[in-house]
């Protein structure tokens, strides 16, 4: 995936919060009346576009209660770093992105996602999911060859502003360890308790042999889990391998299980809710305090068998009705991550899209031939533009579906957004209650921060919601117009 280059440097600017609303507006409106008027001249050439392209403000369901209400967030300037500022405060041990922009030219690990099951009071049993690839652009399926090029060591720190190091040791490579699972490789050690510690941040660090290039992920650790998602979580059919995403498909036979293979009963309840997609980097408007989620239905589940969930929509398992704590659960269609019908694809275009081009895909009778005219409109009736533009786009859809489902498909998520316009970040920075993605300086173009914040969630463990400026416009903008007038096609 290009590393995209059309960040700018901005000057941030000292105005109120009501000043600032009033200048959106203002850039808004002007913007789609510009967009509007060009539509109507299907023979401009992309260069004479304005740039632009807003997402249209809409609420979603943020911070989850134990309830099932469904309560918004207020966004403010001053919980953060400003958007263009370096970073002051030190590196996080995460400073390896989770996910890479790079590609080509050397072996590397491209991507890790983590999680901890207890196996008892002395330990816990990591797994990870792994992304690598050849220096041709290959991805690395096969193990052995994963453990040719790759080494890997772990140290334990008390938290991430501690580095007096609890405890420390190497993964052996082999068969035990590391397997194969589709696309991506699985990895599997335990970590033992260090002397009196409850809690525990590890890193983890992968080296590539002959480079020395290193990729490390950070994940907290709760020795005395008290948490159902710390001693169960999804597995597939066989009991044996965690899934470790928040979705499954309908009619997919999938088993919530544990280290042990405890059996239990769990209720879980169905919620059945369209969730919003995230608003603009640059809506700093506070959003409702209050959404209520109702039960559709209820069912009973047994640990460690397999089961199949017939309908898709949110679901939430609990040890018993008064828990705390539960486990959620998406189920989507078939297709999903992928999304292949025309009813699904208009959505995600909302990103790059006017209010007005909006309305129109969502009340076209034949929304085929409305996605169609949407995407060769923007690129001039240039079909072969629009095919290339289109697949790069929605690759990155699949992607952030893939990444970043929570409650509700990854493209809606806020990091979804970020990730679909802007592509991967260049540097990750991590610490308990944020991470910042960094877009690096490249060609005099500035260094760019996106802050997201973790909140609490009923349903998820890894829920963040972006911290928004309005000093996001012109960065933005321009690259929002870069997909509209097909310059991003990979």
């Amino acid at each position: 995936m290009r590393t995209l280059s059309a960040l700018i440097f901005i000057v941030l600017v000292s105005a109120c919060s009501t000043a600032k609303k009033k200048q959106q507006d203002r850039i808004n409106a002007a913007y789609d009346a510009r967009t509007e008027a060009q539509r109507n001249q299907p023979t401009a050439r992309p260069a004479d576009s304005q740039l632009g392209g807003r997402t249209m403000p809409s609420t979603e369901a943020g911070n989850l209660p134990r309830t099932g209400a469904a309560s918004g967030d207020t966004r403010s300037s001053a919980q953060s770093p400003a958007p263009v500022k370096v970073m002051t405060d030190g590196p996080a041990l995460g400073t390896t992105p989770a996910i890479s922009a790079k590609t080509t030219g050397e072996w590397m690990v491209t991507s890790i996602k983590g999680k901890f099951l207890a196996v008892d009071t002395t330990s816990v049993r990591v797994y990870m999911n792994l992304t690598a690839k050849t220096p041709t652009g290959d991805p690395v399926t096969n193990p052995n060859d994963f453990a040719e090029h790759f080494t890997i060591a772990y140290v334990m720190y008390p938290d991430y502003n501690n580095r007096d190091r609890l405890g420390y040791g190497t993964v052996p490579l082999n068969a035990q360890s590391i397997a194969q699972e589709g696309d991506h490789l699985t990895l599997t050690f335990d970590v033992k308790r260090p002397k009196d510690a409850a809690t525990a941040v590890l890193l983890t660090e992968i080296t590539e042999a002959n480079s020395g290039t290193k990729a490390r992920n950070d994940l907290p650790l709760r020795f005395k889990a008290t948490k159902l998602s710390e001693r169960f979580t999804l597995f597939d059919k066989t009991g044996k391998q965690p899934q470790l995403r928040n979705y499954v498909n309908v009619g997919d036979t999938v088993i919530i299980g544990d280290v042990n293979g405890t059996g239990k009963p769990l209720f879980g309840v169905r919620y059945h809710h369209d969730f919003d997609a995230a608003s603009s980097p640059m809506n700093t408007t506070s959003r409702p305090t209050t959404r209520s989620l109702t039960v559709d239905s209820t069912l009973t589940i047994n640990t460690n068998q397999p089961f199949i969930i017939p309908r898709d929509g949110l679901y939430y398992f609990v040890e018993d009705t008064t828990a705390e704590s539960g486990i959620g659960l998406l189920v989507t269609d078939k297709r999903f991550p992928k999304l292949t019908r025309p009813e699904k694809l208009i959505k995600p275009v909302l990103y790059m899209s006017t209010s007005s081009e909006i309305g129109e895909l969502n009340q076209a009778q034949d929304t085929k031939k409305a996605f169609d005219r949407y995407w060769l409109g923007l690129m001039s009736g240039n079909e072969a533009v629009a095919k290339k533009t289109i697949k790069a786009y929605f690759d990155r859809v699949e992607e952030a579906n893939r990444l970043f489902t929570t409650y509700k498909e990854g493209w809606k998520t806020d990091k979804g957004m970020i990730y679909i316009v802007l592509g991967a970040p260049d540097r990750v920075q991590r610490n308990r209650e944020r991470e910042v993605w960094v877009y690096n300086r490249r060609a005099n173009v500035s260094e760019v921060n996106f802050t997201f914040t973790k909140k609490a969630n009923q349903f998820v463990d890894d829920h963040y919601e972006l911290v928004r400026y309005i000093e996001y416009q012109p960065i933005w903008y321009p690259i929002v117009e870069a997909w509209r007038t097909g310059a991003i096609r990979e």
